[in-house]
């Protein structure tokens, strides 16, 4: 079901999304509606962790170690 939603922008603003728009050949309407789709995906993507687990997060990515270092310790030490 299709709402009516009226925005209210700076007027160089709308004329911007209307060109960008016509560039990518969908409506001002199809690309709002993506961008808040695409907020609540990166909303619902991040899991709730516990605050130990979120506090380790990236820990290891400034060390210069790759995931497939870690995969080789996987199969060294399971194989």
């Amino acid at each position: 079901m299709h709402t009516k939603l009226t925005l209210r922008m700076d007027a160089e603003l709308i004329r911007t999304a209307k060109t960008e728009a016509g560039r990518r050949g969908k409506s001002v309407s199809q690309i709002v509606g993506e961008f808040f789709d695409t907020l609540a995906l990166g909303r619902r993507a991040q899991p709730d962790l516990p605050p130990i687990t979120t506090s380790l997060v990236g820990l290891l990515k400034a060390r210069g170690i790759a995931e497939d270092d870690y995969h080789k310790h996987l199969r060294d030490k399971y194989l």
